[in-house]
Formats: C-alpha cells, structure tokens, sequence
C-alpha cells in the first residue's frame, strides 16, 4: 500500500518535472532578450530538473525498497549549479554590454558599477 503511493507522488513529480522543463523551453524562445532567458533557465530549468530527479528517486524508492544516493547528489548539484551558472552568463553578458530589449527602462547596476568590471 505505501508503495504505491510513493509510486503515485513519484508519477506526479515526474508529470511536474516535465511540464516545467516545458514551460522554460517555451519561456527560452519567447523572452526577448538574454537576461530575461538567463532568467527562465536558471530559475524554473533548475526546479525542473530537480522534480524530475525527485520523482526517479521517489519511483527507484517505491519499488526497489533503496534510496539511490547518486539522485541525492544530482539534485544537490543541479540545485548549487543552476542558478549560479545562469548568474555567471548573465554576468558576463552585462560586462560585454549586451543590449537589452526597447521594453527595459532603467539599467540599476549602470550608475553602481561605472568604468568598473563586475
């Protein structure tokens, strides 16, 4: 019996995993501009990633009766390098001056940062 439900919440975090990978692939084509991009994959490919190993991990403990502590350190990694990786090209793109969309009205770090690489 708690087999299967652990079976069913790992279904669910799967199904969940997938359709937020989705939505970043379609936020990655339709968002304008890098940093807006840089936003969609460091944040939700990220949370994506983490259900789908979640629910694996929630699956492989239902039927085989083990935790897999490879999936554990997926999802840590995955959770540390993430975000920071997107923060690291957005970055780099701000330092090569890439242009934003006509949309953005104020650059914040602009006055903070002058002359000065960050």
């Amino acid at each position: 019996m708690i087999a299967k439900i652990i079976i069913s919440l790992a279904i669910i975090f799967i199904i969940l995993g997938a359709l937020i990978s989705a939505i970043t692939a379609i936020g990655i084509i339709r968002l304008k501009d890098v940093y807006s991009r840089g936003h969609a994959a460091g944040k939700s490919a990220t949370l994506g990633a983490i259900f789908l190993l979640f629910g694996t991990f929630l699956y492989f403990m239902g039927t085989e009766g083990y935790a897999n502590m490879q999936l554990i350190f997926g999802i840590i990694f995955i959770l540390i390098t993430g975000p920071l990786s997107s923060h690291l090209m957005m970055k780099a793109s701000y330092n090569n001056k890439t242009p934003y969309t006509k949309d953005t009205k104020i650059d914040e770090l602009k006055d903070e940062f002058n002359n000065k690489k960050i």
